[in-house]
């Protein structure tokens, strides 16, 4: 790419010869083919950087600038802004129906009585589908094979779950290319060449697209959610279905599209057997070389890397970044049955004492664990039953005096997780002043905790469809289609086992060697 760069500045040509059905393709699954987007991502990120790129886009006319642009970094740059457009979009909608400022506009009796909004809101939402950018794919075919032919395969992509694959790999691409831009440190990522027809466990999963996909889905959940319940009670249900559809197609694409295109992602042993191993994983501890699948503290150390190496532009982009989610903790503790409708600051600070307070305790457990756990097992122990009385005394008088509900739990929870992991995000951008008022240890704590939260609200749906074989039986139908219309025997292959009749064969001719002995 840089020579062609080099050399389209010099004045030179490149030439191209392109071929008519002459291709490679390779059999592969989802984490080799997220690991190639992955790459290719983070060249573009880096060719956007680059002078090269510059100064071509400065020297060219306008119509060969446009074919430059969509035919090199503009794909990934457009892939970007969709993502940041949907975060855009949420969190306004957060602050309308936080500040009441939504509330006032449906409410006012000249929107109330009128239907326009939701009129235009219908065709709306059927251009969000991604109708109209599937048109030129559906043109291509039909000019090639026929409009009917066209129309066949676009079914049947939808039946294979092709809009929930190319809706994953937009996060991909998003999220490579994003990074690359704020801190550089594109490298090789190896994506192997073989069959792929094996399962890939949970921690596997789980190390590939903790960062890219899963943080990010579930925080656009907890917007969803929000938007929904600080918003029913003035709101119509088919607004909200809406204008938001496209947004919960995305969430559970980036939440639970690696699963379903795991083999065997919902076979109930291998489900054991992955909780198992993650389990194992999460345990471990980390250190000199323990390799990042062995351990979550060397995976976990490695997973914010380009921090250590980045500018100070890149570092001050990371902490304004993070600062979007103390949002959640300012606007939520205001609508608290506990605060009493106030808007006073007073609410905001005491929310911040209570934080503050949660990390104390956490700070308290680290330093504990690593004094009292080895020689003063007992002492650990105490101290851990003091501080659980110490929450529960806590939580019965603001029960009994204080008027909280078990609203305002659920409430606190979306409020203040959020907020620990801003403070997650800044602690590790500023590594070396957390190790300097030794903090990091609690800090690492903080963020095994979250990954076990994390962890478990992925594997719950997993598990209870991991119940049901017909589950299991139809992901494989799904995934394996083409192969069982041509006689494969899929189960046995993904069993690892050997076909049965030559297990026949060979118990036949272990019976003729008895029978000559004899």
């Amino acid at each position: 790419m840089s020579s062609g760069y080099n050399t389209t500045l010099r004045g030179g040509y490149v030439t191209h010869h392109e071929y008519i059905q002459v291709g490679k393709g390779r059999d592969v699954g989802m984490n080799q083919i997220s690991s190639f987007e992955a790459k290719v991502a983070n060249g573009n990120g880096e060719q956007t950087l680059s002078r090269d790129v510059y100064r071509l886009g400065r020297r060219f006319d306008f119509y060969r600038m446009l074919s430059f642009y969509f035919t090199t970094v503009g794909f990934y740059f457009s892939s970007m802004v969709t993502v940041i457009t949907v975060y855009v979009f949420l969190y306004g909608r957060l602050y309308l129906v936080m500040s009441g400022l939504d509330r006032e506009i449906l409410m006012n009796p000249v929107i109330n009585d009128s239907k326009v909004l939701e009129q235009a809101m219908a065709p709306q939402s059927i251009f969000q589908l991604g109708f109209f950018l599937v048109l030129p794919m559906v043109m291509e075919i039909g000019l090639e094979k026929g409009f009917r032919t066209a129309l066949g395969d676009f079914v049947i992509m939808q039946l294979q779950l092709a809009s929930v694959f190319f809706t994953f790999q937009l996060g991909t691409k998003a999220h490579y290319f994003g990074r690359t831009i704020l801190h550089g440190g594109s490298k090789y990522r190896a994506t192997g060449r073989g069959f792929v027809v094996f399962h890939a466990k949970f921690a596997e999963n789980y190390r590939l697209y903790s960062r890219s996909h899963f943080v990010k889905g579930l925080e656009l959940f907890i917007l969803l959610i929000l938007y929904e319940v600080y918003g029913a009670s003035y709101r119509s249900s088919s607004l909200f279905l809406f204008v938001t559809i496209t947004i919960w197609f995305m969430v559970g694409s980036w939440l639970f599209a690696p699963f379903v295109f795991n083999p065997s992602g919902f076979d109930w042993q291998k489900t054991v057997d992955d909780w198992t191993d993650w389990k194992r994983w999460m345990g471990n501890r980390g250190g000199i070389g323990i390799s990042p699948d062995k351990s979550w503290e060397s995976w976990w150390d490695g997973e914010h890397e380009h921090l250590r190496h980045t500018n100070f532009r890149g570092w001050l982009l990371e902490i304004i970044l993070a600062f979007r989610f103390f949002i959640y903790q300012y606007g939520i503790v205001y609508h608290l049955d506990i605060s009493h409708r106030s808007k006073s600051l007073l609410v905001y600070g005491l929310s911040w004492i209570v934080m503050i307070s949660a990390l104390l305790v956490l700070k308290m457990v680290s330093m504990g664990r690593r004094k009292f756990r080895t020689d003063f097992q007992l002492m650990f122990r105490i101290l851990k039953a003091l501080l659980f009385l110490g929450f529960v005394s806590v939580m019965t008088v603001l029960f009994v005096v204080f008027g909280l509900t078990i609203q305002d739990l659920f409430a606190a929870i979306l409020a203040f997780m959020p907020t620990g992991w801003a403070i997650l995000l800044i602690g590790q951008a500023c590594r070396n002043l957390f190790k300097w008022i030794r903090f990091w240890d609690s800090m690492k704590e903080l963020a095994r905790a979250y990954e076990y939260i994390m962890g478990l609200l992925l594997f719950m749906p997993i598990a209870i469809l991991s119940w049901f074989s017909f589950v299991s039986e139809f992901q494989t139908r799904l995934l394996f289609n083409q192969a069982f219309s041509r006689g494969l025997q899929i189960s046995m292959i993904l069993a690892g086992k050997k076909d049965g009749n030559d297990t026949v064969r060979k118990d036949d001719a272990d019976a003729g060697k008895k029978t000559s002995s004899k």
